[in-house]
């Protein structure tokens, strides 16, 4: 090896590190985003199932509402803040709520499920919230707040057409 390729490996060996720990510290600030979502839901929930006496569908959606509105500031503002994403917005929170929604389904027959097999909603809450930190990593990482995805232009009528 000469030292242009020797150079050359230690530079792309430095730019792997520096990405991890970029990467590291993300997944730090997903943890906490995370964290800031489940606590005030739940403290929602508290209050919405225990001590106004909603139904289950009910506490949960409110809750969830609340936590998925800090959620999203945290996410879209810090965690996966991108330059790129500026002028996007109406993207992001189209694919985040899409997101949001197919998780709000999951999310309430995970907790109703084990409610029904005796577990308290407040246990099934952290049994849930295991399976999302890692699932809406995956998806907010590459779709939700993903800086590459680009869709084609869509063919005029006229082009079509011909």
């Amino acid at each position: 090896m000469n030292k242009n390729q020797k150079r050359s490996a230690a530079q792309a060996k430095r730019q792997q590190q520096k990405r991890f720990r970029r990467e590291l510290i993300r997944i730090g600030e997903y943890l906490i985003s995370g964290g800031l979502y489940f606590w005030s839901g739940y403290a929602v929930f508290f209050v919405a199932f225990s001590l106004l006496g909603m139904n289950l569908f009910w506490a949960k959606l409110i809750s969830n509402i609340v936590g998925w509105t800090v959620n999203y500031i945290a996410l879209r503002f810090w965690v996966f803040a991108s330059s790129n994403s500026k002028g996007h917005q109406v993207e992001v929170t189209g694919r985040y709520a899409s997101i949001t929604l197919v998780n709000f389904a999951l999310d309430y027959l995970i907790v109703y499920a084990l409610q029904r097999l005796g577990v308290t909603p407040y246990i099934g809450q952290f049994v849930s919230a295991g399976f999302f930190t890692v699932w809406n990593y995956i998806w907010y990482k590459t779709f939700v707040f993903a800086t590459h995805i680009h869709h084609r232009p869509r063919k005029s009528a006229k082009t079509r057409n011909q």
